[in-house]
């Protein structure tokens, strides 16, 4: 089977069948799978948060997959961190456009990376590599994917596959940006006082 013929076998049924055959092991598939998308970026987390969703329940589906997506993010990032001097890496630094992402990363700090993680169609994959080749903090990194994050997955559970339900029923836009925005004010409330905010270049003149 090729790359498109597997790709197009995930689907949310076949998910569905893959948990209740193998019951004993669904929470660590509830994890495991949005955690393998970090690494495997053409993986369909949305379809695995909402599988997640149908088979734990609201609560416990976000919650698995959650701490799925950090921690595959997470360890990305750490993975990069530890070897971005490499070669197999250090070719990205020579494009503009991660030039000018590792500036906004490094002197925005928290804002960017959890602005990007929020919305579930960013390339999250891209952002983790990104970050880990920049300077930011582990700490500022690690607080903006557990927000981020949270916000991204609570959408996606909060609406299931039906996300343009965020745009024919402003309630649940409503609730979503709320949850963003508080979200938001936590994670800057946090940066502050672990980290005074560094001024950009651009703000000193």
């Amino acid at each position: 089977m090729d790359l498109h013929g597997l790709l197009d076998s995930i689907t949310l049924e076949n998910i569905m069948e893959i948990f209740n055959k193998y019951k004993a092991m669904g929470p660590v598939l509830a994890i495991g799978l949005p955690m393998l998308e970090s690494f495997l970026p053409l993986l369909p987390l949305v379809l695995f948060i909402v599988a997640n969703v149908n088979s734990f329940g609201l609560f416990l589906g976000f919650i698995l997959s959650w701490i799925g997506a950090c921690a595959g993010s997470i360890l990305v990032f750490l993975i990069v961190r530890k070897f971005g001097q490499k070669r197999v890496f250090n070719f990205l630094r020579k494009y503009k456009s991660i030039q000018k992402m590792l500036s906004w990363f490094e002197h925005r700090g928290f804002g960017p990376i959890f602005l990007l993680l929020c919305f579930p169609f960013t390339p999250s994959a891209a952002v983790n590599v990104v970050a880990g080749l920049s300077k930011i903090s582990i700490v500022n990194f690690v607080l903006a994917v557990l927000m981020g994050k949270l916000v991204m997955i609570f959408i996606v559970s909060y609406t299931g596959q039906d996300l343009q339900s965020l745009v024919t029923k402003p309630e649940k836009l409503i609730i979503a940006l709320a949850v963003l925005a508080v979200m938001w004010i936590v994670g800057k409330i946090v940066e502050k006082r672990m980290h005074p905010k560094k001024p950009h270049p651009a703000d000193e003149k």
